[in-house]
């Protein structure tokens, strides 16, 4: 029952993405990323404040359905969260993904509905798409990096 009910909000965030457009300004910074595995392709749009805060966060692309989603899920997710607690959530989705830990320190929100996504490495890349695109926007600029 419950796999049934992430299995939904999955393809909530897959048909209904949220934050899914491009954002423009002088302080957004952007990234395009590409998944080596299969294709899908999304360019992910960021604006920080100056006290590391993440005032915006967008996508754009097309992918499958879990891409889409965890893209969705993490924009929710960090939107007006500090630079340091979105490296700390990026670092829990990894876990979670790639060797089935879930934290119970930290929140993952909706992305918790792809903890199953552990069990198919193919799709590793796939949930954790805009999560390294996000983890280059942060190592990309270091008024963002933590000290």
């Amino acid at each position: 029952m419950l796999d049934q009910l992430y299995r939904q909000l999955v393809i909530e965030h897959s048909r209904n993405r949220r934050n899914h457009r491009k954002l423009e300004g002088s302080k957004v910074q952007q990234k395009h990323y590409k998944n080596p595995t299969c294709g899908d392709v999304m360019t992910l749009f960021m604006e920080v404040s100056t006290d590391k805060r993440i005032n915006d966060i967008s996508f754009v692309g097309e992918g499958c359905s879990i891409s889409m989603a965890s893209a969705s899920m993490m924009t929710e997710l960090i939107k007006g969260v500090s630079v340091e607690e979105a490296s700390q959530l990026r670092e829990a989705m990894e876990q979670m993904i790639r060797k089935g830990e879930v934290s119970e320190d930290i929140d993952l929100g909706d992305a918790l509905a792809l903890e199953g996504v552990h069990k198919l490495r193919a799709r590793h890349n796939c949930a954790l798409m805009a999560w390294q695109a996000l983890d280059r926007i942060l190592g990309d600029y270091p008024e963002y990096r933590l000290k």
